[in-house]
């Protein structure tokens, strides 16, 4: 029951500080990551490490790449997105490293990178580190993607910011299991309704 009330409790902390995971802590997080699903056994993982002096060099190609998307961009945004990479401890980039045309689908192998990603959080969690996963236009964009060493088809699928929780973690909010669980009993829905 230990393992499962872990997961009913991690919960994604925006407000991280020092330390982030290191050492045997930041490998055991790291291989929970490669123990997710992975059809074909096609290992399409890539997890890029940023922390350090690397996180400033990492926020300037997020400046860069912000500036070439919107030239007019405000310098409120710029530094909110500079600040979201300076103020992590430790920048797990997600890859998927791609194969297309193979039996596994694509859809499959980008599952497996967002399993992993979910088993990262989740050890993470379990070893009382605290971690978000963020992604929006930085993530899609070529030239992130590049800076990483990922090039097409390969993607880039986010970011997970992890350190230690910055003050009390609130206690997590889930939705009610009605709003997201039926039960098929072998018919469509509008068959069920009319019942």
């Amino acid at each position: 029951m230990q393992a499962l009330d872990t997961l009913l409790s991690r919960v994604s902390v925006g407000a991280l500080a020092e330390p982030a995971p290191s050492g045997e802590a930041l490998d055991r997080i790291l291989q929970a990551g490669l123990c997710a699903p992975d059809h074909g056994g096609l290992a399409p993982w890539r997890f890029m490490l940023i922390r350090g002096a690397a996180r400033a060099a990492f926020a300037d190609v997020i400046e860069a790449a912000l500036r070439a998307r919107d030239p007019d961009a405000p310098a409120p945004l710029i530094d909110k997105q500079r600040g979201k990479f300076l103020r992590a401890p430790l920048v797990i980039a997600l890859g998927a490293r791609i194969r297309e045309g193979h039996k596994v689908p694509v859809a499959e192998q980008l599952l497996a990178v967002g399993a992993g990603a979910m088993n990262l959080l989740n050890a993470a969690h379990a070893l009382g580190f605290g971690a978000i996963w963020v992604s929006g236009a930085n993530a899609a964009d070529p030239a992130v993607a590049a800076a990483l060493g990922l090039a097409p088809p390969d993607r880039l699928l986010g970011f997970l910011l992890v350190g230690t929780p910055a003050g009390t973690v609130a206690a997590p909010g889930r939705p009610a299991l009605t709003a997201h669980v039926t039960e098929w009993k072998g018919a469509c829905p509008s068959e069920h309704a009319a019942a």
